[in-house]
């Protein structure tokens, strides 16, 4: 998304109300200075969520089964891949999603 996009997004939630006046302006300022926190001098703001954890979810090469589904996200989140297969396999048995899940992830994140 683009900050013409975001711009455009905060512009529409401030018209309907969601956003007061001083969180659309801070929400503005941190699109325009790239990101930045805008309000770090008041020390109020609470700090942006940690997107690059997410986006830095790789499939492993060493620790994997089949896919390296479990073992990029035990690195990504601090849990020993066993248990990620072990809740993959809760769900494949108890729902049939776990498999689809699986898939959908092995086929979605990239290889590291």
């Amino acid at each position: 998304m683009n900050d013409a996009d975001e711009l455009a997004k905060l512009a529409d939630l401030h018209a309907r109300g969601v956003l007061s006046d001083e969180e659309f302006a801070k929400a503005k300022a941190r699109v325009l200075d790239g990101h930045a926190a805008a309000g770090s001098a008041s020390g109020s703001s609470s700090p942006p969520p940690n997107i690059g954890a997410v986006n830095g979810i790789r499939r492993a090469r060493m620790d994997r089964w089949l896919g390296g589904v479990c073992g990029g996200i035990a690195r990504a989140t601090g849990l020993d891949s066993w248990v990620w297969r072990l809740i993959f396999t809760v769900l494949f048995l108890a729902f049939g999603s776990g498999i689809l899940l699986y898939i959908l992830l092995w086929i979605f994140i990239p290889e590291e």
